[in-house]
């Protein structure tokens, strides 16, 4: 064979072979992004779970972040609604109101169906206010002798603690509770 013929020859059959395996090349992006797919572990919901309750270190930031802004959201949205809540509307404080020995709880809470007061005047053990007119107004006079006593209203099975004209706060048990001096400097009786 001639130079000539040999590099024919060659050029020849790689063209033929090249013109065979062409349709092998088209759409072969396609064909190992499906096999691969297909060779993928699945994960199952519960998996899916893990990964987002155990993220990484830097989604960990982000979750933290979201978790901030959320709290902070809620605060001021709890601080506008404070005032707007419906056994908050008038008023909003809870007073005690001595005259002589007799001390007077008032706890305005509209819209409550029973209010009472505890303390340590009566072992903790509730003692029933009432709303004579449906006003909302609750109120219950009870004979105290001089002393310290702490207390707290509850509403419908509520603990409400903090009395904003009470001469102090303590907190027991994780709770807030009202102060109130009878018969001595505290209330001037």
């Amino acid at each position: 064979m001639r130079e000539d013929n040999l590099e024919e020859t060659i050029k020849n059959v790689l063209q033929r072979e090249v013109s065979d395996e062409v349709f092998h090349i088209e759409g072969l992006e396609g064909r190992i992004v499906t096999e691969l797919a297909g060779q993928l572990p699945k994960s199952s919901p519960l998996e899916a779970l893990k990964r987002l309750l155990a993220p990484t270190r830097g989604a960990r930031l982000g979750q933290l972040a979201v978790i901030g802004a959320t709290a902070a959201v809620f605060l001021v949205l709890g601080v506008f609604l404070a005032g707007r809540l419906p056994f908050l509307e008038g008023n909003p404080r809870v007073t005690v109101t001595p005259s002589g020995n007799e001390v007077l709880f008032i706890m305005p809470a509209i819209g409550a169906q029973s209010v009472t007061v505890v303390g340590s005047f009566n072992a903790w053990e509730a003692t029933p206010l009432s709303d004579e007119n449906g006003d909302g107004i609750w109120t219950k006079s009870i004979s105290l002798p001089p002393g310290r006593y702490e207390y707290a209203f509850v509403i419908d099975g509520r603990w409400w603690g903090q009395d904003p004209l009470a001469d102090e706060y303590v907190r027991s048990f994780g709770e807030y509770n009202s102060v109130r001096y009878v018969g001595l400097a505290g209330d001037g009786a």
